[in-house]
C-alpha cells in the first residue's frame, strides 16, 4: 500500500500537578474534571502504545506498521520494532517533583531502567514561569545528599526563567523540575524511568507521599555538569544530539513546503492548521496540537491554510 502521514490517538495520563489546559489550548478530548498532566502523542513503549488514528492503518500500532513496512516507514531496513522516541505534551499547573533520568551507563550499573535524554519546548508560560535545570556550579554529591536530608534541594539547582518559544535540552543525568504555569512539548527517548529526589512534601489525593528514589538518583546525577545554560529561542535548529534533532519552522498562510521522500520525520504542530497533500493518497489535515509521522517513502507537500509554527523531529 501507499503509506501516508500517520496521526495518533493520544494517551492521557492523570498527574497530581496536571489540569485541563490541553483541552483549552489544543481541544484535546480529556476526561472531564481530571487532572491530566501528560498527553502521550506518539508512544511505542511495551505498556503504552498510541494507536494510529487515520486511514487504512487506523487502530494499528506504529511498531506493527514498521514491522510490515520497515524500509517504507523508516528508510532503513534494519530499523525494526519499537519506535525510538516518545513525544508528549505536559500541562504543569503545579510544580513537578525534582527528578533525574539515568543514562545508558547508569542503567547498566544499576541493572534497571531505561536511559532518557529529553528536551522541552515551551509552548506557553505564565509570567515569571521557571524551570530547575541542572546543578549550580560547584555542587558536590555530598552537598546534594545533605540537601536531600534537610529538604533544601532547590537551593542547589539552577533556576531558569522561561518564556514561550524557548527549547531546553536536558541530557540524561541532569536533575530538573518543571515549574507551575507551563505548557510544554517534550521530545525524549522512549523511557518512563524517573527517579524522584524531592516532591515538595506533597501528598496525593489519598494523603500519601509519592515514592522517592534517592539512591538511584544519586547514582544517576552527573555532578561534573552544571546548569545555567540559556534557552534557545530562534527559528531553526533547536536541538542536535546523538539521538534526535529538533528544528522549528514557521510558514505563512497559503505557503507550501515540499516533503521529499527518503527520511522519516515527525511533525508537531504548535499553531495554525492546514493539510498534507500527497501525489497518490488522500490529503491529511492537521491543526495545532497534532503529531504526525511522515514515512520515509512519502512524497507530497504541507499546505498551510493559516500562519503555522511546527517542530520537525528526525532521528
Amino acid at each position: 500500500m501507499e503509506l501516508y502521514p500517520l496521526k495518533f490517538q493520544p494517551i492521557f495520563k492523570h498527574r497530581i500537578w496536571g489540569g485541563q489546559k490541553l483541552r483549552e489550548v489544543f481541544r484535546k478530548n480529556l476526561p472531564q474534571g481530571e487532572k491530566i498532566g501528560e498527553s502521550w502523542e506518539l508512544a511505542d513503549l511495551p505498556k503504552d502504545k498510541t494507536l494510529i488514528a487515520n486511514g487504512e492503518l487506523a487502530d494499528k500500532t506504529l511498531s506493527w506498521v514498521i514491522g510490515k513496512y520497515p524500509s517504507e516507514v523508516t528508510g532503513r531496513e534494519y530499523f525494526m520494532g519499537a519506535f525510538p522516541l516518545l513525544i508528549k505534551l505536559l500541562d504543569a499547573q503545579d510544580i513537578l517533583s525534582v527528578q533525574v533520568h539515568p543514562d545508558e551507563q547508569t542503567c547498566e550499573r544499576l541493572g534497571e531502567g531505561e536511559p532518557k535524554t529529553e528536551c522541552w519546548y515551551i509552548i506557553s508560560a505564565e509570567p515569571g514561569g521557571y524551570i530547575y535545570k541542572g546543578l549550580k556550579r560547584g555542587v558536590t554529591k555530598t552537598q546534594f545528599t545533605e540537601a536531600i536530608i534537610s529538604g533544601d534541594v532547590a537551593d542547589l539547582l539552577a533556576k531558569v526563567t522561561v518564556e514561550a518559544g524557548q527549547c531546553h535540552f536536558l541530557p540524561a543525568g541532569t536533575p530538573h523540575a518543571i515549574g507551575p504555569g507551563l505548557l510544554i512539548a517534550e521530545i525524549q527517548l522512549p523511557s518512563d524511568t524517573t527517579y524522584r529526589i524531592f516532591d515538595w512534601n506533597r501528598v496525593d489525593e489519598n494523603g500519601n507521599a509519592r515514592q522517592l528514589h534517592i539512591q538511584q538518583a544519586l547514582e544517576s546525577i552527573h555532578f561534573d555538569v552544571t546548569g545555567e545554560e540559556p534557552g534557545v529561542t530562534t527559528i531553526g535548529r533547536l536541538v542536535q544530539c546523538e539521538y534526535f534533532t529538533v528544528d522549528k519552522g514557521h510558514q505563512a498562510k497559503n505557503c507550501e513546503v515540499l516533503l521529499s521522500p527518503g527520511e522519516l520525520k515527525v511533525l508537531f504542530i504548535l499553531s495554525g492548521y492546514g493539510a498534507i497533500m500527497g501525489y497518490h493518497v488522500n490529503a491529511v489535515e492537521f491543526r495545532a496540537g497534532d503529531c504526525l509521522l511522515i514515512p520515509a517513502s512519502y512524497e507530497g507537500a504541507m499546505c498551510f491554510a493559516d500562519n503555522t509554527e511546527y517542530l520537525t523531529v528526525k532521528l
